[in-house]
């Protein structure tokens, strides 16, 4: 959906790996592992909040009639799940059907900024200056997007 230009994938880079346990290490990662893609732990910079593409998709969609440009949105295996990047805390706060939260304590699949990767792709690249999606604005477009999936569903 978004990427970043040069200097943009570079303080994305920055951003992402300053809260790898070894920066130099993560960087390695995304140079030389086949796969292209780093372990990260969540809940230092931010949480990740998983969605289930059916929602997670038109959650997206409202989110960027709302704001002009939302925090980093990753898309994993084979798009069957959704990662909405959101401030530290918030998994261990959110209460919500078929939504999981990723937060201190726990590791990310994170691809190269710009590049997909091992399955894993950004659909809103990381900025580099730290955007994060509101975890209530995201919680109004779920219900938003869930209105829109439910009318749809109704219909048929």
């Amino acid at each position: 959906m978004t990427g970043t230009g040069a200097s943009g994938a570079k303080s994305a880079v920055e951003w992402l790996v300053s809260v790898a346990p070894d920066p130099d290490a993560c960087r390695w990662e995304w140079e030389r592992n086949p796969h292209g893609v780093a372990l990260l732990p969540a809940g230092r910079r931010w949480d990740v909040l998983i969605l289930p593409a059916e929602l997670g998709y038109p959650t997206l969609d409202v989110l960027t009639r709302l704001v002009d440009r939302p925090g980093p949105v990753l898309a994993d295996f084979g798009d069957a799940r959704m990662g909405f990047f959101v401030p530290p805390g918030t998994a261990t706060r959110w209460l919500g059907t078929g939504v999981r939260g990723a937060g201190a304590g726990t590791w990310i699949v994170v691809p190269y900024p710009g590049r997909a990767a091992g399955g894993v792709r950004w659909l809103v690249a990381p900025d580099g200056a730290g955007t994060l999606t509101d975890a209530a604005l995201l919680e109004m477009a779920m219900h938003e997007a869930a209105g829109q999936i439910g009318r749809a569903g109704g219909g048929a």
